[in-house]
C-alpha cells in the first residue's frame, strides 16, 4: 500500500461510504490479487516466506476464514478502527495481521517499521501494483504508513482505534500501551515469547534417510529464515530418549550440510556474537559442552532442561537437552511459551504432552517446517473473531 506519512491533524474519520462488511467481496478481490503476486516464482524464489504468504491469501482460504468468522448465531460486523504495530524482525507478520482485519470489514493503520528488511519492500510494491486497479474504497480504508519515534502520532492513532494490536518486546508492548485508548477501545498484544523443539530419539532412528532429511530442511527453515529471532523459531532442541548421542550428531551433521545447500550464512559478527553468549551460559554453568563445526551452526549441551534459554542468542545457536519423556519437560513450560515443534512422536503422546499441560504454557505443537506457518489462531487468539464484533438478536 502507498505508504502515508501521518501528521496528528490527519483525518482519520471515512465517509459512510466508506463502510466494509465482513468478508466484504471488494477486500477479499484485492487480497486475492495480492496472493497472485506473492506466489510468482520470481518472488518466491527471492523471499520463499512470500510463498506462505501468499498461500494464506488465496480466495479459497480467505472465505474459509469468513465462515469462520461468521459461525454462530450472533450478527458478526466489523469492530471499527484498527492501529497495528507490527515488530521489526519478521517483516511479513504485518500483512497476516491487517489481511485478517481487512477482511472483517475494519479500516485499518498500519506502522512499518523502518528498520524493516527487503521481504516488507517487496510485498509494499506488490501491494501498491494491486491498489492501481483496486476499487477506491481499498486505499480510503487502509493505509500502511512510515514514520520515526514520535509519540504524538501514536497518541492520536491509538486515541482513534477501537483495537491496538502490539507485536514486539515486553518492553515495545510497555512502551505503547502508556497512550491511552478510548474507554470502549482494547488491546490485542504478542510480546515476548519463546519457542521449542523436540526429537523422538526412537522415532528418529526409526525414520528412513528421506525422511529424516524432509525433518532436517523443516527445521532448517523454522530457524534461519529470521535469524532465529522470530517468537516461533525454536530456541532449544529437547532429545527426548535414552543415549541420544547418535541421534544429535546425525542431526547436527544434517543440518550443516541443508545450511549449506540453502544457503544461509551467518556473518562474523554474529558468529561471534555466539560465541560470547555460549561462553556466557558456561559460566553460569548452564552448559557443560559447546561445539562450533561452522559459523552457521553452534551446538550446546545443557546440564538441566530449566536452563533452556529464552532469550534469543543468536542465529544458529542449538542447546540441546535429554528427556526421557515429554511430559518431563511440562513443569519447565510457562505462559511466555508459543511454539514447540517436534519428529518422531506418535499423535498419542502428542496428545498427552498438551492435556497435561493443560493450557499453562504453549499454544501451538506442529511438525518440523510448520513452526512459521501462520494461523488465524495466534498466541492463543482467534484472531478472526477478535477483530469483528457481535451483535445478539433476539426475536
Amino acid at each position: 500500500m502507498i505508504q502515508y506519512r501521518f501528521g496528528v491533524e490527519g483525518d482519520l474519520t471515512a465517509p459512510s461510504d466508506d463502510r466494509l462488511t465482513v468478508g466484504d467481496p471488494r477486500v477479499i478481490d484485492f487480497l486475492g490479487k495480492l496472493a497472485r503476486k506473492l506466489l510468482a516464482p520470481a518472488v518466491a524464489r527471492r523471499h520463499p516466506e512470500l510463498g506462505s504468504l501468499g498461500f494464506f491469501l488465496r480466495p479459497a482460504e480467505l472465505h474459509r476464514t469468513v465462515e469462520h468468522m461468521r459461525q454462530g448465531d450472533a450478527l458478526v460486523f466489523p469492530r471499527g478502527n484498527v492501529f497495528h504495530i507490527p515488530p521489526a524482525n519478521v517483516d511479513t507478520i504485518f500483512v497476516y495481521s491487517w489481511a485478517l482485519s481487512a477482511l472483517a470489514g475494519n479500516h485499518n493503520v498500519v506502522r512499518i517499521s523502518e528498520r524493516s528488511a527487503t521481504a516488507a519492500d517487496t510485498i509494499l510494491g506488490a501491494l501498491n501494483e494491486v491498489l492501481a486497479d483496486a476499487d477506491p474504497v481499498i486505499a480510503r480504508t487502509q493505509r500502511m504508513i512510515t514514520y520515526g519515534r514520535d509519540d504524538k502520532v501514536t497518541a492520536a492513532l491509538s486515541q482513534w482505534a477501537d483495537l491496538r494490536v502490539i507485536w514486539g518486546g515486553d518492553s515495545a508492548v510497555e512502551a505503547i500501551r502508556r497512550h491511552p485508548l478510548r474507554p470502549s477501545a482494547r488491546d490485542l498484544t504478542f510480546p515476548d515469547r519463546t519457542s521449542w523443539a523436540a526429537l523422538s530419539a526412537d522415532g528418529w532412528r526409526a525414520a528412513d534417510p528421506a525422511r529424516k532429511r524432509a525433518a532436517v530442511l523443516g527445521f532448517t527453515n523454522d530457524s534461519y529464515w529470521f535469524d532465529q529471532a522470530a517468537c516461533s523459531s525454536p530456541r532449544t532442541v529437547f532429545l527426548v530418549g535414552e543415549n541420544t548421542d547418535d541421534v544429535r550428531a546425525e542431526f547436527i551433521d544434517l543440518l550443516l550440510g541443508m545450511v549449506g545447500e540453502r544457503g544461509w550464512e551467518i556473518d562474523a559478527a554474529m558468529a561471534v556474537e555466539k560465541r560470547v553468549n555460549a561462553y556466557g551460559m558456561a559460566a553460569t554453568g548452564a552448559i557443560s559442552a559447546m561445539e562450533f563445526p561452522a559459523n552457521s551452526v553452534t551446538a550446546m549441551s545443557l546440564i538441566t532442561v530449566p536452563d533452556a534459554p529464552r532469550r534469543w542468542i543468536g542465529a544458529g545457536a542449538f542447546p540441546f537437552a535429554e528427556v526421557g519423556s515429554l511430559l518431563d519437560l511440562v513443569p519447565a513450560m510457562n505462559r511466555q511459551d508459543q511454539t514447540f515443534s517436534h519428529f518422531g512422536f506418535t499423535s498419542e503422546q502428542l496428545r498427552e504432552f498438551a492435556l497435561a499441560l493443560g493450557g499453562r504454557g504453549v499454544d501451538r505443537i506442529v511438525p518440523f517446517g510448520q513452526a512459521l506457518t501462520f494461523g488465524s489462531i495466534w498466541d492463543g487468539y482467534d484472531l478472526p473473531r477478535e477483530f469483528t464484533r457481535l451483535t445478539t438478536l433476539v426475536e
